[in-house]
């Protein structure tokens, strides 16, 4: 007979080794409060039908002549009988939502050993240690062990990662020229703009046009058209370079070069040089735009307006504003009148 309290021990020492075991297979146990923690720990051995001293190795998994599945209540039974526990039989239900969940979802344990379409609440379904968590359990504290973890949670994922997985945010959807659908990051200001270039301000100035480059501030990169960039003598996108949006008109050979402005980046005189250095080998005449929402925006920025480039409105999108004199809206140079 062990004593009262090097069973206790005993008891603790393997708690404690069933909570590394499952975090090796990716389940939260740190999420958990210490009474939970134990419950689980006990749940994982009760099915494996293991009592304290019970080595790792002789831990039981589902098959065999025999099959060990034991009920919610059989559980109960278990932990009172060997773990020390005093748990009322009526608990079950608490067993089977909360001791058991993590262990069936991260599938160490089968809910319905044998009877796979067993209703939750049928009584005569039983839970079983998984076969492929056999070595999981049996080869437990070895190298042999933690491979098999491993081997475990590359097959079934890991469970944390599962729980934790963030919402996906709900994109704010763009048609492109082609008819594609792309998708910025979310609606806020600047995106909305950006949005207002694609579908009304190209439509509407861009005769025959070949979107090549559209950039959003957390994605980066949504659209990029490589073959297309280079076909003008474009270079491949640097992004502190290159305005928010690109595009072609394949009919008049213009390269329209687009910027949203929201908080920064309109098309200044010294932006504009910027820009003419880095598509100096550009081979089609350049348009520069800078786009606001409105007039009250646009008034913070008109100081800063390059010449030779144009200025929209997205709540007046039927019109521009020209800064310069001998033409309307045709890019400045390298044979561009128009």
């Amino acid at each position: 007979m062990v004593a009262k309290r090097n069973r206790k021990e005993t008891i603790e020492a393997r708690v404690q080794e069933a909570l590394q075991l499952l975090k090796g297979v990716g389940i939260p146990v740190d999420s958990r409060t210490p009474r939970q923690q134990h419950r689980m720990a006990l749940a994982l051995c009760a099915v494996a039908k293991m009592k304290p001293d019970t080595p790792w190795r002789d831990a039981v998994v589902f098959g065999g002549e025999k099959p060990w599945t034991p009920k919610s209540r059989d559980i109960i039974k278990f932990w009172n009988e060997h773990w020390g526990e005093n748990i009322s039989s009526g608990s079950y239900d608490d067993v089977r939502r909360k001791d058991l969940l993590h262990l069936t979802l991260s599938a160490l344990v089968l809910a319905a050993a044998g009877k796979a379409d067993a209703d939750p609440n049928n009584p005569t379904r039983g839970y079983a240690i998984n076969p492929e968590a056999a070595d999981v359990l049996r080869k437990f504290g070895t190298g042999a062990g933690k491979l098999a973890a491993t081997a475990f949670v590359k097959k079934f994922g890991d469970l944390k990662t599962r729980l934790e997985k963030p919402r996906k945010k709900k994109g704010f959807p763009v048609k492109l020229p082609s008819g594609a659908t792309v998708e910025l990051e979310k609606e806020g200001p600047h995106n909305r703009l950006q949005k207002a270039i694609i579908e009304e301000f190209i439509p509407r100035f861009v005769v025959k046009p070949r979107l090549l480059y559209l950039g959003d501030t957390a994605a980066k990169v949504l659209h990029l058209d490589a073959e297309g960039l280079a076909s003008v003598g474009l270079k491949e996108p640097a992004r502190e370079m290159l305005p928010d949006v690109v595009v072609y008109d394949e009919e008049r050979n213009w390269v329209f070069l687009i910027e949203a402005v929201h908080s920064a980046n309109p098309i200044s005189a010294e932006r504009h040089i910027a820009l003419e250095a880095f598509t100096s080998k550009c081979k089609a005449p350049k348009v520069y735009v800078s786009v606001f929402e409105n007039r009250e925006t646009f008034r913070k920025w008109i100081t800063e307006i390059g010449w030779e480039t144009e200025v929209w409105l997205t709540d007046s999108p039927g019109h521009m504003i020209h800064f310069d004199g001998e033409k309307f809206l045709g890019p400045y140079g390298n044979g561009g009148k128009s």
